[in-house]
């Protein structure tokens, strides 16, 4: 991999962080309002913004899962260990035909 691009890839993870890092941002905000407008509207006696929250930790764990690379079955090194081997399998059969 030459520098150019060692450095776009570098740049591509620091965009994906950074986006990670302005939804949890957004997340926290959000959740807290919808905390506070639950507490007021009916002091929890049915916390409803618990929904909000579990639906949108979820879609930021994968978020995070994607910004901080903690998929270790199908992230970039898989992908390219699977091309190599691909490539090495049409290797392998053209030097038998």
């Amino acid at each position: 991999m030459d520098q150019e691009s060692k450095y776009l890839h570098a740049k591509e993870r620091i965009a994906e962080i950074r986006k990670f890092y302005k939804g949890l941002m957004s997340y926290i905000v959000i959740i807290s309002l919808l905390a506070g407008l639950n507490y007021y509207i009916d002091e929890w006696n049915y916390p409803w913004f618990l929904w909000a929250a579990f639906g949108w930790g979820i879609a930021l764990a994968f978020q995070a899962a994607r910004a901080f690379v903690i998929n270790p079955f199908f992230g970039r090194d898989w992908e390219e260990r699977k091309i190599k081997e691909f490539m090495q399998k049409e290797d392998q059969k053209a030097r038998w035909e």
